[in-house]
């Protein structure tokens, strides 16, 4: 981690309100939440912070993508309540962000509660970076806290805008995932072994590059195992397949041979004639026949895996092995995560759909680190400097 990061050790609270950017872009159903990890993913900030006498807790998050509009499915009254749960504080959700009567609410607020602005994606300006409502945002608060590592790559108004004009600091979970991501670039022990899947090649390219600076084995898998396996001349059937990406996968692998970095790919395939659960199935087959798809790993490649898997010391898990929301077509994930759990070596868990597999199997007791962001997770491991991270840092404001 960057020493020039300020956290919460270094900012003084005492007696002060303070906008904490949380990321509270959880799932909901019928008006409900499905899922509140990135809620309790909060909790340790917001308890530090009361615990450290701050006078009130100012939060913003955004919750899905309004696109600068009012959409009621998208307030954050139900996040307000599961937080008072957890909190065990008053919480007082606002159907505003900004503005005179926000101000009024804070200023007559309880000492000791809390004040959940409205999504700020509701404001067009938010993810424009609109220097107006950030302005807005920091008139606030006395300080300011980024704890969003999930929106952490986004140069949002909520996100950049307050450590320009407010004293400011890393979050507890944010400085955890700088922390824990930043181990696998600065000092992996060896061997260091990378999954990497998901649909597209091309969603990936940066990562993968990267990733080959510093990892001994990448594990192939998902849909973007067969454009590779098509460029090196194996039947792929109807799979998914990026047929423009063939020269690029070439050079990947030339990059890999360079940097002494072993591409390891699917040697078996478990095939279905459609994308469903119950379609016509053939497992294990070396080559994937016309009229077929991959939809999984097989039986010899979860073996090959494995086997990498369990001499490892250092392992980054990003993307699963097949589309793991079938059953029928689960167990190269499933399998793949239960050889992480079962590893002595350091391991995280980056993207969304990785961590999806890791909470649907119960995987999450053997794994060290699951990242909560998706998109800030995979850009921050391309050797980025995130916008948020990149504006704690360089904030004269931050280091007074």
């Amino acid at each position: 981690m960057s020493a020039s990061l300020p956290t919460l050790d270094s900012l003084d609270v005492k007696n002060k309100t303070i906008l904490i950017r949380c990321d509270f872009n959880v799932p909901m159903k019928d008006g409900e939440i499905t899922e509140d990890v990135r809620i309790r993913s909060a909790l340790v900030t917001l308890k530090e912070l009361f615990d450290k006498g701050a006078k009130l807790l100012v939060v913003c998050s955004h919750l899905g993508r309004p696109k600068g509009q009012v959409v009621e499915e998208l307030r954050l009254k139900a996040v307000g309540k599961r937080l008072a749960e957890l909190l065990g504080r008053p919480v007082r959700a606002l159907e505003e962000s900004v503005g005179d009567n926000v101000k009024q609410v804070i200023s007559q607020a309880e000492p000791g509660s809390l004040v959940l602005l409205e999504n700020v994606r509701f404001h067009v300006g938010e993810t424009k970076g609109d220097e107006l409502l950030s302005q807005q945002f920091s008139e606030l608060a006395d300080c300011f806290v980024l704890d969003a590592f999930g929106t952490a790559h986004r140069a949002h108004s909520s996100v950049v805008g307050p450590t320009k004009l407010l004293p400011s600091a890393a979050g507890r979970l944010l400085q955890c995932e700088i922390e824990n991501l930043g181990r696998l670039l600065e000092r992996p022990e060896s061997p260091f072994v990378t999954i990497v899947g998901g649909a597209k090649v091309s969603d990936k390219v940066e990562i993968l590059e990267n990733l080959m600076n510093i990892s001994d084995i990448i594990l192939i898998g998902g849909g973007m195992a067969y454009t590779f396996l098509k460029e090196q001349g194996h039947e792929v059937g109807n799979s998914l397949c990026e047929e423009d990406k063939l020269d690029l996968v070439k050079k990947l692998r030339v990059i890999a041979k360079e940097k002494n970095c072993e591409l390891l790919f699917p040697v078996d395939h478990v095939v279905g004639k459609e994308f469903s659960n119950d379609t016509e199935i053939l497992r294990n087959v070396k080559e994937i026949p016309k009229g077929y798809m991959g939809l999984d790993v097989g039986a010899e490649t979860i073996k090959l895996y494995s086997e990498r898997i369990r001499n490892a010391k250092t392992i980054l898990w990003n993307g699963p092995m097949g589309v793991f929301e079938f059953d029928n077509f689960s167990k190269g994930t499933h399998e793949v995560g239960l050889s992480i759990q079962d590893s002595s070596a350091y391991s995280v868990v980056g993207g969304g759909d990785s961590v999806a597999a890791v909470k649907r199997f119960r995987l999450e007791k053997g794994m060290s680190h699951i990242s909560t962001g998706g998109g800030a997770s995979l850009e921050f491991l391309t050797g980025v400097i995130l916008p948020g991270i990149e504006a704690l840092t360089n904030n004269d404001i931050s280091a007074q």
